[in-house]
C-alpha cells in the first residue's frame, strides 16, 4: 500500500516542505535552554500556531515539534521516560492541523541525533540508537504521523540505526544529513558517501538530502552533489534562510523572503524534489518560495557560478569530494 508522501510525490513535481521550528518558537516566548518538545504537553495551542502557519504559508508537508524529543536529549531536561508520549503529542496536534485542510499536506515525525557519540568513539551503541530511535518512531506513529523525517545528523552509524529503528516501527521516513564543514557533515560524510550509503541501506528512505549547514548557496552545491551521484531517489533541500548573525541579544538570518524564493527555484531545477527551509525561516519565506515555484517554469540545471551570483558566495573552497568529483562539482570558480 502506498503512503500519502509517495502518492503526493506521484502528482507533483516538486513538495513545499515547512521552515524553522526553534526560530518561530523563540517568536513565541521559547526561552534558551528550555527543550521545545515540552511545549507540545505545555502550550499545544503555540505547536498547533508553528503548524498551521506553514500550511497557510502553502507547504504541502511540515515537520512535527519532536527534534529533540528522544530520551537521550530529554534526559538533559530529566524528561527521559516522556520520550514516547511527547512525541505523540505532536503528531496529534499536527495530525488534527492536516486533516483540516482540503488539500493532501503531509505530517512528518521529526527525528533529530541524540547528541551522543557513537561507539567506539563513543558510548553509544548500536543497538541502544536502535532502541532509542524505535521508541520515538513509535511515539510519533501512534501521534498519526504519514511518514518520520530524521534530520540533521552528523554520523552515519547514526543514521544506519534510524534506518533500522524506523522498520522495527514499520513506519516509511524520510533522512537527511547536514553538511556545514567543508562540504562535509561534522563527522566527515559528502554528499557523495550519504548518497552511496542511502542505496545500500536495506531499509531506505522515500527521500534523502540536506538540511541546515551553513546558506543557501553551500545547500544547494550538496544537492548538486547528490544528482551526481546518478540516483533516481528523490532529493531533499532543506536550507537556512541566509547566515546567522547576532544582533541586540538575538541571532538573526539574513535570507530575505526574495532569496529564499530564488533559492527555492534553484533547488528544484538543481534536482530537489521536497523543498523547504531550515532555521529563519519564516512563514513569509514560505509564501514567497510557493509563490515562485508554482510562476516560475523549470529551467536547466543551475552552475555553481549562478547559485552564487544568485545566493551568494560558498562558505568554503570546494565541497569535500575531491578533484575526481563528477562534472557539476568540479567548476574552479570559486567565490569563498
Amino acid at each position: 500500500m502506498k503512503n500519502a508522501l509517495t502518492k503526493l510525490m506521484a502528482t507533483r513535481d516538486w513538495i513545499l516542505a515547512d521552515g524553522a521550528t526553534g526560530t518561530n518558537l523563540f517568536n513565541m516566548g521559547l526561552q534558551s535552554g528550555d527543550a521545545p518538545e515540552m511545549w507540545n504537553d505545555q502550550h499545544p495551542e503555540r505547536i498547533e500556531l508553528l503548524y498551521r502557519q506553514a500550511v497557510d504559508a502553502g507547504s504541502d508537508l511540515f515537520l512535527t515539534n519532536s527534534f529533540g524529543g528522544n530520551a537521550a536529549r530529554l534526559k538533559l531536561h530529566g524528561a527521559q521516560g516522556r520520550a514516547r508520549e511527547l512525541s505523540r503529542i505532536s503528531a496529534e496536534i499536527g495530525r488534527e492541523v492536516a486533516d483540516r485542510q482540503d488539500r493532501p499536506v503531509i505530517v512528518a515525525g521529526s527525528v533529530g541525533p541524540t547528541g551522543e557519540i557513537m561507539a567506539p568513539m563513543g558510548a553509544l551503541t548500536h543497538e541502544l540508537a536502535v532502541e532509542i530511535f524505535h521508541e520515538q518512531a513509535e511515539g510519533l506513529k501512534e501521534g498519526g504521523a504519514d511518514v518520520l523525517w530524521l534530520e540533521t545528523i552528523s554520523a552515519p552509524e547514526e543514521y544506519k540505526a534510524a534506518a533500522e529503528a524506523f522498520k522495527l516501527a514499520e513506519m516509511p521516513w524520510c533522512g537527511t544529513m547536514s553538511f556545514d564543514t567543508a562540504g562535509r557533515t561534522m563527522m566527515g560524510v559528502t554528499s557523495a558517501d550519504m548518497a552511496a550509503m542511502v542505496e545500500k541501506l536495506a531499509n531506505p528512505p522515500l527521500a534523502y538530502g540536506a538540511n541546515c549547514g551553513v546558506g543557501a548557496s553551500d545547500l544547494l552545491r550538496t544537492v548538486l552533489g547528490f544528482v551526481a551521484q546518478g540516483s533516481e531517489r528523490p532529493i531533499v533541500a532543506k536550507g537556512n534562510a541566509g547566515i546567522p548573525k547576532y544582533h541586540d541579544g538575538h541571532i538573526h538570518y539574513d535570507g530575505t523572503p526574495a532569496l529564499m524564493a530564488e533559492y527555492a527555484v534553484l533547488a528544484r531545477d538543481a534536482g530537489a524534489t521536497i523543498i523547504g527551509g531550515c532555521c529563519g525561516t519564516m512563514a513569509e519565506h514560505l509564501s514567497m518560495m510557493r509563490a515562485a515555484l508554482e510562476s516560475r517554469p523549470r529551467g536547466p540545471r543551475p552552475t555553481l557560478d549562478q547559485i552564487t551570483d544568485a545566493l551568494g558566495p560558498f562558505s568554503s573552497a570546494d565541497d569535500g569530494t575531491g578533484e575526481d568529483a563528477a562534472a557539476p562539482r568540479r567548476t574552479r570558480r570559486r567565490r569563498a
